[in-house]
This record gives structure tokens, sequence and C-alpha cells, in this order.
């Protein structure tokens, strides 16, 4: 069984969301069954210079590093004739179909359930392809059930066509010791105690939100700031506006990008995470805080409850009271505080790399048996 896995998505570094999921996946696909697994990408990258590749040149790539590149992929058959199974990871449209038996991994579909938080060209793009490389593949794989549900109810996917199989989380994200702490509390300056949101800033993540009910929690003389890290992506200006609107300058601190090998403390400096996203395929932010022993807060939407279960506290993300309330219940209750980190750091030991990649190489062999 030889089976090609796109991995386009692991070429630029800086793993988040997607890219994360194709790296750690890879990682340990190969870990297990090298022999069987080939990388199919555009280009050689360092990192995976031992493993076996098929390069198929992307003729568009002055234009667009991946989504005309997806769809030329979709006509190359013939050059990926040694394999036997492919695996696209990244959920991005093919259209046309294989000659090889396809797995495709869908991660979400908000540019259907919330179209408004997406640029247009997403919006027509997924409209345009989509539908149509899911009826071109053999098996999906989703990060969630709530994901498997949004399928069969958007696109009428038979359910026996798709297989849930949970995400991990890395190694790396555990308590850490105050040394190592106090290392990135100085790098940032972040000598004082904060509420955390990790994520990019687009409208999905619901980020005014947070900042509205984090006003109301600064009304009940509550000493922490909010620290938002991750880049910006698009429509972040309200965001900024909110924050300007409600006086907060000096109360809400933004890092930025945070690199891989200083996240581990930043979770772990925190008091508390609040996720409040509208909508998540799986979400990794709540799992890699709980996974670092810090209190997590997130929606009660799409797949959250599934990722955190009871060890943290889900709200309505649209409901700025309740946040509010929720941050100073666990913010003033010591005892609530305990037990939520104790149960994240039990919860987060049901998700790891190891057992996603042994769930899906089932599902390779599942469908190389069906041949």
């Amino acid at each position: 069984m030889r089976v090609g896995v796109i991995s386009d998505w692991i070429n630029g570094g800086n793993y988040a969301g997607i890219a994360n999921y194709v790296y750690h996946l890879l990682k340990e696909l190969i870990n297990i069954n090298r022999e069987s697994i080939y990388l199919i990408n555009y280009e050689e990258n360092e990192s995976t210079a031992e493993y076996n590749k098929i390069i198929i040149y992307n003729p568009f790539k002055r234009i667009s590093k991946t989504i005309l590149w997806y769809l030329y992929l979709g006509t190359q058959s013939n050059h990926l004739k040694r394999l036997d199974i492919i695996h696209n990871p990244t959920q991005g449209s093919t259209f046309f179909r294989f000659k090889q038996k396809y797995i495709l991994t869908v991660h979400d579909i908000t540019v259907f359930i919330v179209p408004k938080e997406h640029p247009v060209y997403r919006i027509l793009f997924g409209k345009l392809l989509f539908p149509r490389t899911l009826k071109t593949a053999d098996k999906i794989i989703t990060d969630s059930n709530s994901t498997k549900k949004d399928l069969i109810n958007y696109f009428n996917i038979p359910e026996e066509k798709i297989k849930v199989i949970f995400l991990g989380v890395d190694e790396k994200f555990k308590p850490l010791d105050k040394e190592e702490i106090n290392e990135v509390k100085q790098r940032y300056n972040l000598n004082f105690p904060f509420i955390l949101y990790v994520g990019t800033l687009e409208p999905r993540k619901n980020i005014p939100t947070l900042i509205k009910a984090f006003y109301k929690l600064k009304k009940k003389n509550i000493e922490h700031k909010l620290v938002i890290t991750g880049k910006k992506g698009w429509k972040y200006k309200k965001i900024f506006e909110t924050i300007d609107k409600l006086n907060l300058q000096k109360n809400v601190t933004f890092t930025g990008y945070v690199s891989d090998e200083d996240l581990p403390a930043l979770y772990n400096t925190a008091d508390l995470f609040v996720y409040p996203s509208l909508y998540e395929g799986f979400g990794f932010p709540p799992l890699e805080a709980m996974a670092c022993g810090t209190p997590v807060i997130t929606s009660n939407t799409s797949s959250l409850p599934e990722v955190v279960g009871d060890a943290g506290i889900m709200v309505n993300p649209y409901d700025v009271d309740g946040l509010a309330d929720a941050m100073h219940e666990v913010l003033t209750n010591d005892g609530l505080r305990e037990d939520m980190i104790k149960k994240g750091l039990e919860r987060a030991k049901m998700f790891s790399w190891e057992k996603c990649a042994r769930e899906t190489l089932r599902v390779y062999e599942e469908v190389y048996n069906e041949r």
C-alpha cells in the first residue's frame, strides 16, 4: 500500500491550524510506516528531505501557491500512478476525480455556515468547487462529530462515508517550571496577571465580544489585563475600534504572532484562557491551554464541547454578560480553578497525534482493501 499525502501546507513553517495538523500527522505516519507514505508537493522541503515524495510542478505559483495548484493536481493522476491512495489533509478543492482512491479530510465548512466571516473569493471558490470535491472522495475524515453532522446536513453525505478522527496536542504543551515561564514573561513584558486569548484576529473568532465581556469584568475590580496573541487576519479593525470605544488601551496587550517555542510558556503564565469563537472544526487553543494546566472558558458551539468536555466552562458566544460572569467566577473561586486545572490536564491526555495517525492508517487500509 502506497499513500500519497498532499503536504504543501508545511512548506512555510510557523505551523498553525491546518498546517499544524498536516505536520504532526505526517510526522507520526512516517514514524509508524515510513515505507508506505509519500509526500505530494510542488517544492522540496528541507525538513522532509529523507521522506518519500512526489513533486508535481506548480505552473500557477506566481498567482496562487495552493488554490489553482489543487485544481491542477486533480488532472495529474498519471504522475501519481505509483500510488494506491491519495490523501488530501487540507480540504483544498481538487474538483477532478483521481484514478487512485481518494481520501479527503474536512476540518470545517465555515464558508457555508458563517459566510459573512469570510472574504468573497473564499466563499466563491468554496461554493463552486467544494461540493464536487466531496463527491470525488471515496472516504472523508473529519476532526469532530460537529463537522460530520454539518457535512450530512449541508451536502447529504452518507454517514458511513465519514470517519471522525480527533486531532492531537503536541507534547510541548504541558505545565512548565517557573524559570521557563519567567523567561517568556520578560520577553513579552507580561509582568502582570492576565487573561489570554490565542488565535487569528478575524471576525469568526469573536474577539470584540471577548473585549466587551472583559470591560464588564474590569467594572468588578478585577486586576487582570487581557492579552491577545495571534497574527492579523482580515476585518480585524473592529477589534481595535472596540478597545478604543471602551477606553481599554492600557488594559489590553497584543503580542502579535508568538512562536511555537514560546506559546506553551504563555499558556502557563495566564490565569485563564478564553476562546469565544463562533465556529471551529476542532479548536487547538483550548486543548493546548488545558494541556498546560490553564483553566478554559470557551463557546458552547460547533466542535468546542467535544474538545473541552466537562473540563472547561462553555458559554453562548454572543452572551457578553454570561462570559463576563464566567471569567469572574474562575478568577475569584480558587476551588473552581483547581478543579478545572485538574480536569483539563486529564482531558488533554485523551488527544494524541500518535492515536490520530494510527486511526488514519486504519482508514487507509480500509479504503485500500475495498479496491
